[in-house]
């Protein structure tokens, strides 16, 4: 099993009663496997249910508290996996937290569409949240013992297929490429299309592809509606389904009001480049690939977003534009300091945009590449 950097810090949570502890994430990214793994590490007596068996929804949904001491009882540990497919789960989980002060709780959710809504104001000030993402380099090389120049050279495949857990311990090609379309066939959308209340579920994977070509290009949203030929709020809404979802993330423009910064349009990026090459079919080698430099951009904006999660850092994260075409792939911004990063596959000299060091000065620029990213991502 490929260690996960957030076991230690969910174990801890699991040792003692106290909050709720909720695992986020996309399917197939390893939930069940990392939860499992560590209740076998435990003395307490464990009552693992997944949501899919549908026995038992009555009673986790019931919000009668002696049913549910019935299921529990003489259980120290209850994990709930996909949970969200249980009815009112935040109320009757806020049930069992008050009345079994004692029991622990675990559940995992692959999606946060109705988890979130569900859970959050039930629980509030109740949970510890996590987030689990495919397979992070730094988890790889730890569980590989690669040094950094090893670490690099596992580059060109991830780009191309990914970081699914699964996909890593696949060594043919073929059966890389196989895994991912049955992925992006089938589970990518399962929960989107059971829970999303979607009017048009063919329109969700039109839309997927047209943003795996966009990938790290301004997107509008009025061009995807006149292209899909539905409206502008559900193009919205389905981003926002598929962001919950943890298909894809959105990266904002950074302003400080400048007339000459725009603000008005998104990138989007992919949570795994293997689901992002699945949607447009194409498993190309790198040095054959026109689209290089987004996948490059795209991994890192993932491998950073991977390395705040898990240290429990949270940065604002944008990307810059100005009318004139001056651009910086990724700014960050944390206790009022500001950062821009450019991305470089191939390791050269390169300089801030004149507006960008008129504004931010020249000790907010950092340029990342093949060789140096490790210290941007490890």
């Amino acid at each position: 099993m490929i260690g996960r950097i957030l076991s230690e810090t969910i174990l801890s949570r699991i040792q003692k009663p106290g909050k709720v502890i909720i695992l986020y994430g996309a399917r197939q990214v390893g939930k069940t496997t990392l939860i499992q793994e560590m209740l076998k590490q435990q003395s307490a007596r464990v009552l693992e249910i997944s949501a899919d068996q549908v026995q038992y929804h009555d009673i986790l949904s019931s919000r009668n508290l002696d049913k549910m001491k019935g299921l529990v009882a003489g259980y120290d540990i209850l994990f709930i996996d996909e949970a969200q497919r249980i009815p009112d789960i935040g109320i009757n989980l806020k049930i069992l937290y008050e009345g079994i002060p004692e029991l622990r709780i675990i559940v995992t959710g692959s999606s946060s569409l109705d988890l979130a809504n569900q859970i959050k104001e039930p629980l509030t000030g109740r949970t510890w949240t996590y987030k689990l993402y495919p397979v992070s380099a730094a988890e790889w090389q730890t569980h590989a013992g690669l040094n950094t120049y090893e670490l690099q050279q596992k580059i060109p495949d991830w780009l191309r297929y990914g970081l699914y857990p699964e996909v890593l311990t696949l060594d043919n090609h073929e059966d890389k490429r196989q895994y991912l379309n049955e992925l992006t066939s089938s589970y990518l959308y399962k929960d989107i299309l059971e829970i999303g209340n979607i009017r048009y579920p063919q329109k969700i994977r039109q839309l997927l592809s047209l943003l795996a070509y966009q990938l790290g290009n301004l997107v509008s949203i009025q061009e995807l509606a006149n292209t899909l030929q539905i409206n502008r709020e559900t193009i919205l809404h389905y981003i926002d389904l598929l962001e919950k979802s943890f298909v894809i993330f959105t990266l904002g423009p950074y302003s400080r009001n400048l007339r000459k910064e725009i603000t008005s349009k998104n990138k989007i990026y992919f949570y795994d480049l293997g689901i992002r090459n699945a949607l447009i079919e194409n498993f190309s080698p790198i040095d054959l690939r026109p689209d290089l430099g987004a996948l490059w951009e795209n991994y890192l904006l993932m491998e950073r977003k991977k390395k705040m999660e898990y240290s429990r850092s949270y940065p604002n994260m944008y990307f810059w534009r100005t009318y004139s075409g001056a651009e910086v792939d990724f700014v960050e911004e944390k206790d009022g300091l500001v950062t821009g990063y450019e991305f470089k596959w191939q390791s050269k000299s390169s300089s801030a945009p004149k507006a960008w060091m008129d504004t931010y000065g020249q000790e907010s620029w950092k340029v990342i590449d093949k060789e140096n990213f490790g210290e941007f991502v490890l």
